[in-house]
């Protein structure tokens, strides 16, 4: 951890210039900018008289914030096979139904159906990345093609199929989160 230029950040963050904080703790504008570039270090009694005219007090400054994840790869994924569905899920961001939305990669071999969804709340977008799917929406029948996206209002129970012969993979993203 960089104290300077924390102490920087809450300066400036408190619109104060580095001889307005000087002054309120006693201290020379060429201590604050030393120390806001980590070319000196405070005593303890000193650093903790800059955090109360900062505004803050020493374990919130040195509590860790813990930086949101942002980026996910292969081995944050979840991966849920259904032998008899003929199909595979991979949900793509971990923890996902916290968020307003959950995407999830589907996989469905020739045959492969997923289990019918009731009547929900919210809506449902999916993207045919290969292959061709057929989306049932209560009695109606919608073809999905290799590049076309469709958006569910699920308010009749819904469900895929792949009556192709090659393996259909889609991108599928239900808010809110409801796989």
């Amino acid at each position: 951890m960089k104290i300077g230029e924390k102490i920087r950040f809450l300066r400036q963050q408190n619109q104060l210039t580095q001889e307005e904080l000087g002054d309120r703790c006693e201290l020379s504008k060429g201590f604050i900018s030393l120390l806001e570039r980590d070319m000196t270090s405070p005593s303890i009694s000193t650093l903790m008289d800059i955090l109360e005219a900062l505004g803050t007090d020493i374990s919130t400054f040195f509590a860790s914030e813990e930086e949101e994840k942002v980026v996910f790869t292969q081995k944050d994924f979840a991966v849920k096979t259904e032998s008899e569905e003929k199909s595979v899920i991979t949900w793509l961001i971990p923890n996902a139904q916290k968020n307003n939305m959950e995407p999830i990669l589907l996989e469905l071999q020739s045959g492969g159906r997923t289990y019918p969804d009731t009547p929900h709340e919210g809506e449902e977008i999916g993207y045919v990345l290969e292959g061709t799917i057929t989306l049932v929406i209560g009695s109606k029948k919608h073809t999905v093609k290799h590049g076309e996206s469709f958006l569910i209002h699920p308010d009749k129970p819904h469900y895929i199929v792949n009556n192709g012969k090659r393996t259909a993979k889609l991108l599928w993203i239900s808010s809110p989160p409801s796989f």
